[in-house]
């Protein structure tokens, strides 16, 4: 997998705080930590002050903390973590969510859709949410990502959001993403697998800068179905697909069987694999990059960048949290955001 060729993004870079209870502000403030020695692009995290200096002191670290306005952050962020203030206090303990962890959790990310929709930032970083705490607050998503495309709708159409789970030595790609086993088969189609590699061969041009990429395209049975004995949708649904992809012009490989797809050589030979549903992808991807994947959206308007680890609850105020997963994400996407970037 190639790394991105842009130049870092001039603009600042909108964080979310994610679950207040969990590892998000741990990690922001470990990050704001190493700014200097890695050099990393400036941001602001959209949220509740006082979390962040609750969250300081837990961890026994000083930190400075400055309340701005978007536009004020890049300025500030040398010599202060710079918040923005979303109107929605947060309380919760570590580990601990509380009601008010979904709304807090919810405004940062509507702002920081809002901020780089209006040219204040240059990408939105997500931290973690608890997708159990949201929905008891109401929320109807399966989750970030599906949120993310509705806020995204513009004049009533909704882009279809793709989740690429990246790190220098895989990207992947679900096809089928948080859903049931048993629903991720009813939704496969081949109509489903044109769009998505379609999306991901555009964005792998325009935001990874590579002119031709090649996409591996997983099988869903064992074996790729073994010529039909141990499954038929190889031949009546992913076949006929990567017949429309090749004909579009998009250097589209398979179906290939999924337990062959990961090893070191078989790697070399595609920038991204696109599998059929959800685990197929992810398990691969955090054994051979769990501390360093990074979790991006493609299909929207604007960038959006993950770590790719949950809320982790259990450590939250320990000082435990490892953030090298956010510091790749706050690194691709200001690479990401330095590209020019064509319509898809």
């Amino acid at each position: 997998m190639a790394k991105p060729l842009a130049e870092p993004s001039a603009k600042p870079l909108a964080l979310t705080l994610g679950e207040p209870a969990g590892i998000g502000p741990d990690i922001t403030i470990a990050a704001w930590l190493r700014r200097r020695e890695l050099n990393l692009p400036a941001f602001y995290l959209l949220g509740d002050e006082a979390v962040v200096a609750r969250r300081a002191r837990a961890l026994g670290t000083e930190v400075r903390i400055a309340s701005v306005r978007a536009s004020e952050a890049g300025a500030a962020f040398a010599d202060a973590l710079p918040v923005v203030a979303t109107g929605e206090i947060a309380t919760a303990a570590p580990g601990k969510p509380d009601e008010s962890s979904a709304p807090a959790a919810l405004a940062s990310i509507r702002q920081a859709v809002a901020d780089v929709r209006a040219g204040r930032a240059g990408a939105v970083v997500t931290n973690p949410i608890a997708k159990s705490v949201l929905y008891r607050g109401g929320f109807r998503h399966p989750g970030h990502t599906e949120f993310l495309a509705e806020l995204a709708a513009q004049d009533g159409r909704v882009p279809q959001p793709v989740m690429m789970l990246w790190s220098p030595r895989l990207a992947v790609v679900p096809v089928t993403i948080h859903v049931s086993l048993r629903d991720a088969l009813a939704e496969l189609t081949s109509e489903l697998i044109v769009s998505t590699v379609r999306i991901v061969a555009a964005e792998l041009k325009s935001r990874f800068g590579i002119v031709r990429p090649r996409i591996a395209v997983s099988g869903l049975n064992p074996h790729a179905g073994e010529d039909g004995s141990i499954g038929h949708e190889e031949q009546t649904v992913i076949t006929p697909a990567i017949k429309v992809l090749r004909n579009d012009g998009i250097e589209a490989k398979g179906p290939l069987p999924a337990d062959t797809m990961f090893h070191d050589a078989a790697r070399t030979t595609y920038d991204c694999a696109v599998c059929m549903y959800h685990d197929q992808a992810l398990i691969p991807i955090k054994t051979i990059a769990f501390d360093d994947a990074v979790n991006v959206t493609l299909g929207l308007p604007f960038i959006r960048t993950s770590p790719d680890h949950g809320t982790a609850f259990d450590i939250a105020g320990t000082g435990k949290a490892n953030p090298a997963s956010l510091i790749a994400a706050l690194q691709l996407a200001s690479r990401m955001a330095g590209a020019v970037v064509p319509p898809i």
